[in-house]
């Protein structure tokens, strides 16, 4: 229904791993852009960070699946996860401009209390800038968010993002009411005032 009312319109979903089937119906359907983050590019790291149901394979076949169907489609990692190294930074960001995604999301880590990594610190703001500086140099068109977790960590304030090479603001438009549902870290930089 968006498509057909507004049809030049990006349509952007993030709903993680599915079947090649349900992409293509997502596509059919108008879907024109698609958020997944391939998370660690190494692949005992991407072990840690995640359960066993879940595989790197499987991952990077979805991302493959998501290029070959004419999405725009969005990779990234967070910065200063546990067990990770500036090799690993690396390597996502070759994986990144080798895979050609158009979008990538590049935000610090920013521990949950009521997750395993509770008490691991977060990830480096100056870290996170240089990796967002160098993915821009090598990836000169692709879009690039001032992520919220950033701006957390900066106090609310977007522009050291912008300035270090991001190039996409993302709104919180959701209702003050419901946001608490989503709170995947606490004090997440989202006021209302944005929408």
């Amino acid at each position: 229904t968006i498509h057909s009312r507004y049809a030049d319109a990006a349509i952007t979903l993030s709903l993680g791993e599915r079947s090649d089937e349900s992409y293509r119906a997502l596509k059919a359907a108008g879907a024109t852009r698609y958020l997944l983050r391939h998370e660690a590019a190494n692949t005992a790291l991407y072990t840690t960070l995640h359960p066993q149901s879940m595989s790197q394979q499987s991952r990077l076949h979805a991302t493959k699946t998501l290029l070959s169907l004419g999405y725009q489609t969005g990779m990234g990692m967070m910065i200063g996860v546990p067990n990770q190294s500036l090799e690993h930074i690396a390597e996502d960001i070759e994986l990144i401009a080798r895979f050609g995604a158009q979008m990538v999301g590049i935000g610090p880590f920013i521990p949950h209390p009521d997750t395993p990594f509770a008490n691991h610190k977060a990830g480096s703001i100056e870290l996170t800038l240089n990796a967002i500086a160098i993915t821009r140099l090598l990836m000169p068109s692709a879009l690039i968010p001032a992520t919220t977790a950033l701006a957390t960590l900066c106090n609310g304030d977007h522009s050291r993002a912008i300035l270090a090479g991001a190039n996409v603001i993302m709104p919180n438009l959701s209702p003050a009411s419901v946001r608490s549902k989503y709170a995947i870290y606490k004090d997440k930089a989202s006021s209302g005032s944005e929408a």
